[in-house]
C-alpha cells in the first residue's frame, strides 16, 4: 500500500508533484514531500470531497488518476462526526488515519474482511438461548475444530489475506451462516460482525449489505463503535491516547505504539485543522 506523507522523498513524490500540478496545483517538481506538497494535496482532497489529511494514500493517488471515488470516505463524513461525538476535529482525523486499513475495498470490489476462526469457535459456543446446552454447543463446536481446524479453531491463525478471506468465510458460512460473518472483521476500521446488533444495525445481515456499499459506512460502524462505549468515547474526547488505544486496540496496543502514534497524528492534525474549512 504505497503512502506518500511529509517527509517523503523520491520518484514516487515526484510523479506525485506532477499529477498535482496537472490538477491545479503549482509546485516545483523536486520529489521531496515539503509543506507545499502537503498543503496541495489536502487542496485537492477538498476539492475531491476526500478525507483532507494531507497525505497521499491509496484513496486520493487512485483519484489523481482518474479513479472511481465514489465509495471513498468523505471529508463532510469526518466533520460531521467530530461534532455528533463532541470531539475535536483533530482527534477524528488521527483516529480516522491511525485505526484505518487506508482503503476499505479489495481489488474485486469486496469489503475487506479477516475472518477469525477462533472467534467462529467462540460462537458457535455460544449460548444465544436459555435451552441451548452449553456443553453439548462445546462439544459440537470442538468436533468441527477437529474436521476443519482451519475455519474452526480454539486458537487464532489461518489467515489467507486479502481476497482468500472471502473464501474461507464463504467456506463457514456453509458450516453455519450467522457465526461466520459474526466471526469476520469487517471493512476500513475491521469491526467485528458480532458487534452488529449491538451497535443498532436489525441483524448481521443488515451490517454486512452495508459494508459491501462504502467506506463511509465502514466509518458510520467505526463511530457507532465509539458511541457504544462510553469509556472509550470519553477517552476520545479528552484525548487521553492510552485509554483510547487500549480501549481500541487492546493488550497490544503499547508494543505496537498505537499510544504514540495517536497522539503524534493529533498533534499534526491539531496544527492543520485552522487551514481546513469546517
Amino acid at each position: 500500500m504505497t503512502v506518500l506523507k511529509h517527509g517523503s522523498t523520491g520518484s514516487a513524490v515526484l510523479q506525485l508533484q506532477h499529477k498535482l500540478n496537472a490538477a491545479g496545483a503549482k509546485l516545483f517538481p523536486d520529489g521531496h514531500y515539503g509543506p507545499l506538497t502537503e498543503q496541495a494535496v489536502r487542496t485537492y482532497q477538498l476539492r475531491a470531497g476526500l478525507v483532507a489529511d494531507g497525505i497521499a494514500g491509496p484513496s486520493t493517488l487512485r483519484a489523481l488518476g482518474g479513479g472511481d471515488c465514489c465509495r471513498l470516505l468523505q471529508n463532510n463524513a469526518v466533520l460531521a462526526a467530530a461534532t455528533r461525538l463532541g470531539a475535536d476535529v483533530a482527534a477524528i482525523y488521527a483516529v480516522t488515519e491511525v485505526e484505518s486499513l487506508g482503503e476499505g475495498f479489495l481489488s474485486n470490489g469486496k469489503p475487506k474482511i479477516l475472518f477469525e476462526r477462533h472467534v467462529m469457535h467462540q460462537r458457535l459456543s455460544l449460548q444465544r438461548h436459555e435451552s441451548d446446552d452449553a456443553a453439548a454447543l462445546k462439544a459440537h463446536a470442538d468436533e468441527l475444530a477437529t474436521l476443519y481446524p482451519n475455519l474452526v479453531n480454539p486458537r487464532a491463525g489461518g489467515y489467507a489475506g486479502g481476497t482468500a478471506e472471502h473464501q474461507r468465510l464463504a467456506q463457514a458460512c456453509m458450516i453455519d451462516a450467522l457465526c461466520a460473518p459474526e466471526s469476520a472483521s469487517w471493512g476500513t476500521f475491521q469491526i467485528m460482525g458480532y458487534h452488529a446488533e449491538r451497535l443498532g444495525y436489525a441483524s448481521i445481515d443488515d451490517f454486512t449489505q452495508r459494508m459491501a456499499k462504502d467506506e463511509n459506512e465502514h466509518f458510520e460502524a467505526f463511530i457507532r463503535f465509539i458511541e457504544a462505549d462510553p469509556a472509550l468515547h470519553k477517552a476520545l474526547k479528552a484525548k487521553r491516547w492510552t485509554e483510547f488505544a487500549r480501549r481500541y486496540n487492546g493488550p497490544a496496543y503499547a508494543r505496537n505504539l498505537y499510544d504514540v502514534k495517536l497522539a503524534r497524528a493529533y498533534q499534526r492534525y491539531q496544527e492543520q485543522t485552522a487551514e481546513v474549512p469546517a
